[in-house]
Formats: structure tokens, C-alpha cells, sequence
């Protein structure tokens, strides 16, 4: 699809400002250092030129060029084979693989709960809180398996995982004391200068930066 004729900037991303699936490729692009345009989108009332552009309406919608990309798992992919330093994805099929799928996961099993707890009326907003909190508490041993997720070396997952960690207390979800392991692996990325960059004003208040 052709970028609309109004975008003029050669990166420009459609972000909602505390959408958890848009933080995450807006890590990714903080990550790389990439320059963009940032657009700030109401979902409940979209602008023109995304209405135009994807036909979903979504975000996060990525527009290079004449290029128009949405999905944040396709968004992130295409932007770490684009800006390939830092490489956010392991060099081996078989890491990588691995990563896709817990990714996919991500998608599937940790973000619908987000989002209802966001969106939803009372009862879905605590049953998604439960329910985060269990796949949380399900995956300790993915966050005790390596400094990063399942991964040496910061990646694609860790800016999926990245952003709903610092959700955590706005969401209403407190995590019990044997998954302090997880709040651990948040702060070592929050004090990231990427990891701050990503964020919109509105997300930088959700909690309190680290010092």
C-alpha cells in the first residue's frame, strides 16, 4: 500500500499514547536510535490519514516511504532488519525461533489481559488481572533462565515484554515476593535511556522512574 501524500517524513509511526503493543516498537526504534515522527492517535477517533493508510485502523501503523507496515510483531521485525545495529534478534534459526514463539505468546496469552484490564468493564478488568498474574507467576522460569528474556543480549522480546513489566502497578497487578525476579528484570531495562525515550508523557506516569 502507498503511504498517503500528506505523510512527508520518512519514518512516521501511529502510536496511541499508553498502548502497550505501540510502546513496544516505539522500544524498538529508541533501541536502534531511530529518528521518526510520532503521531498520536485517539482510538476512538483516528485520523484521516490512518484511516487511509491501513485498513484496520490500528496501531501501531509504520509508514517509510512509500511503505505502510501495522501488526507490532511485523512492525518489529521489519525495523530490526532495516536498522540492523543493535541486532535485536539472535544470529541462530533455532534462538530465533525460539523468541518468535514466546513472542507470539506474548501476543496470544499476556497483552488480551492488558488490554482488558485498560478496556474492560469491572468483572473483565479483574479477571484479567488474575489472569495476568498467572502467566506472570507461569513464566519464573523464563526470567531465571537468562539476564534478558531467554536471551544474553537485550531483543525483540524484551521490548514486548519491557512494557507490560512497567504496567505492572497501574494495572492493578501486585506481584508476590518470590517474583521479585521479574520486577528485577524491568529495572534493568527502565534505567535504560532507551527505555525512556520510548515512552509517552502519559506512560511515564504510571510509575516512578528509577533513580
Amino acid at each position: 500500500m502507498a503511504a498517503s501524500p500528506r505523510i512527508r517524513n520518512a519514518l512516521t509511526l501511529f502510536s496511541s499514547p499508553d498502548c502497550v503493543v505501540c510502546h513496544r516498537v516505539r522500544l524498538v526504534l529508541a533501541a536502534k536510535g531511530v529518528s521518526y515522527e510520532l503521531v498520536s492517535v485517539d482510538p476512538n477517533n483516528p485520523p484521516e490519514d490512518l484511516l487511509d493508510l491501513n485498513p484496520y485502523h490500528s496501531v501501531p501503523t509504520l509508514v517509510d516511504r512509500d511503505l505502510v507496515l501495522y501488526a507490532a510483531s511485523v512492525v518489529s521485525e521489519y525495523l530490526d532488519e532495516r536498522y540492523p545495529h543493535p541486532p535485536l534478534m539472535p544470529v541462530d534459526p533455532l534462538s530465533r525461533a525460539r523468541l518468535r514463539l514466546a513472542m507470539l505468546r506474548l501476543e496470544l496469552e499476556w497483552v488480551p489481559h492488558v488490554q482488558a484490564i485498560q478496556n474492560g468493564n469491572k468483572v473483565q478488568a479483574e479477571a484479567g488481572r488474575k489472569r495476568l498474574k498467572e502467566v506472570l507467576l507461569g513464566a519464573l522460569p523464563l526470567f531465571k533462565a537468562s539476564k534478558f528474556f531467554l536471551n544474553a543480549e537485550m531483543s525483540l522480546a524484551d521490548c514486548a515484554v519491557a512494557p507490560i513489566i512497567w504496567r505492572l502497578p497501574a494495572l492493578g497487578v501486585i506481584l508476590p515476593k518470590e517474583a521479585k525476579l521479574i520486577e528485577d528484570y524491568g529495572q534493568r531495562i527502565f534505567r535504560n535511556p532507551g527505555f525512556v525515550r520510548s515512552m509517552t508523557a502519559e506512560e511515564k506516569q504510571l510509575r516512578e522512574l528509577p533513580a
